[in-house]
């Protein structure tokens, strides 16, 4: 009887290492996904915010390189990016929001695209919010603008192709 409640305990010991080993690993992706020896940088307009718990993402229209307007694809819609950050409790002590960023808001940010193809990617460095109705100079970003806001300490990412 002994021997069967060691197994039976054994076995349930395993089974909860299993389950709180596996589950965090599931909850969180790996960054496999992103091309990290690639960066693009953006300056563009904010169309809405997934204040997902895991990871925020904004979704943007990228500015034409004049800073008139968005780009827009062979049916004259803009394209749209989205850009992965941290999880939103920790995006909101850094000042992005859905309430700080809303639709319209002109930004810059530097990332890592994915790796299929799609417009999409995770941060790389500092991420600057231009001051409302100022856009940057042609082919300038919202780091160059005065009254700008910085998010965080790191600077505009450098594009690496």
């Amino acid at each position: 009887m002994k021997a069967r409640n060691r197994i039976g305990g054994l076995f349930a010991a395993v089974a909860a290492a299993i389950v709180a080993f596996t589950v965090p690993a599931q909850a969180h992706h790996s960054f496999a996904m992103y091309n990290v020896q690639a960066t693009q940088v953006f300056t563009g307009v904010v169309t809405r915010i997934d204040p997902a718990p895991n990871h925020l993402a904004i979704f943007f229209a990228p500015m034409n390189a004049e800073r008139t307007n968005v780009e827009r694809d062979a049916n004259g819609d803009p394209v749209v990016w989205s850009v992965e950050m941290q999880g939103s409790a920790q995006m909101a002590r850094q000042g992005v929001s859905v309430n700080s960023f809303p639709p319209g808001t002109v930004f810059s940010v530097g990332l890592h695209p994915l790796r299929n193809g799609e417009p999409g990617g995770t941060r790389e460095g500092g991420l600057f919010r231009c001051p409302d109705r100022t856009p940057p100079a042609p082919g300038s970003h919202c780091d160059t603008v005065e009254g700008t806001i910085a998010i965080g300490d790191d600077p505009l990412a450098a594009p690496v192709h």
